[in-house]
């Protein structure tokens, strides 16, 4: 395939980042150096959508801490964006309508129907404006990070992209925008991205609709990143829409035991309370900081 017939993702993980870890950070990279290698997507940008304070999970601090630590994750990363749309909304929104609202919003700025995965778009979709010199995109990993900056800049117009660490912007999405520009034609997709404990969520009985998992799976397909050698294939097996769908998820394939796979929130939480040493091990040194300087996690109840 060639560089511009390959399909163009963006990677979206929902979650609590309660703290963010370096664990969420591995899988994004995970995530992206996988696909390329299959030789059907390039990963043009990765984004991080904590959730909404109402979510009702103990010990979940203020999403104006989350989203915080967050941005201080990746403010290295030139690939990665946390977004504060859903912590901004009046109550919890379900991880479908993240999904929705990214792709609404991708077509607004992109002034396209973004594809589904059986329903590839052949609508021009992200790229350069065709009659503009010189092309913005060309053969190498360069260039889907300009691709990724344009459409940030975009995004700027309406949503809150890299906002400053003390102060997020958001501008109402009805803002006129003017008319939209052509593209030429790149397929883009948004793929949930996640770990095999949210694949195992789907399938307990009554936490998932049916009609949600229905579009998020059918209609999105996910990136499952396996944590700590679980068994991906039994998971799938007992779901009748992950099997359905199975076309539709992509699991990782990556050495066993990595270190990364076995880092999480909680283990990050219980380091913080009793002063363990291996913290460094989980959070990035401005996240430490930012989590003493606030006096986050510090008793049993977060």
């Amino acid at each position: 395939m060639t560089e511009s017939t390959k399909t163009h993702v963006i990677l979206l993980s929902c979650g609590s980042f309660n703290p963010i870890t370096k664990g969420h950070i591995h899988m994004f990279e995970k995530a992206r150096e996988y696909l390329h290698k299959t030789g059907r997507f390039i990963v043009i940008g990765g984004i991080i959508s904590p959730v909404h304070d109402s979510y009702g999970k103990p010990g979940l601090v203020s999403s104006r801490h989350r989203l915080t630590m967050c941005q201080l994750a990746v403010q290295s990363s030139d690939w990665i964006r946390v977004d504060p749309w859903e912590c901004y909304q009046d109550t919890w929104q379900t991880t479908c309508s993240v999904l929705e609202h990214h792709r609404d919003l991708m077509k607004r700025v992109t002034g396209c129907i973004l594809s589904n995965v059986n329903t590839p778009s052949t609508t021009p979709v992200i790229g350069q404006p065709q009659n503009q010199n010189p092309p913005i995109y060309q053969n190498h990993i360069n260039d889907q990070i300009k691709l990724w900056g344009k459409i940030s800049e975009s995004l700027g117009k309406i949503c809150c992209v890299r906002p400053h660490i003390e102060r997020f912007t958001f501008v109402d999405e009805n803002a006129n925008l003017g008319t939209a520009m052509r593209y030429e034609e790149i397929e883009l997709r948004i793929l949930l991205l996640c770990g095999s404990d949210l694949l195992e969520s789907f399938c307990i009985p009554g936490l998932w609709k049916d009609s949600d998992m229905e579009v998020i799976v059918g209609d999105f397909g996910i990136v499952v990143v396996p944590r700590d050698g679980a068994d991906t294939e039994r998971i799938m097996n007992h779901s009748s829409i992950l099997r359905k769908y199975k076309d539709n998820i992509i699991v990782v394939k990556e050495e066993m035991n990595h270190p990364m796979s076995i880092v999480s929130s909680t283990k990050s939480r219980l380091a913080l309370q009793h002063g363990d040493g291996h913290v460094v091990d989980y959070l990035s040194q401005p996240v430490i900081d930012y989590i003493l300087q606030s006096q986050l996690y510090i008793n049993a109840s977060g």
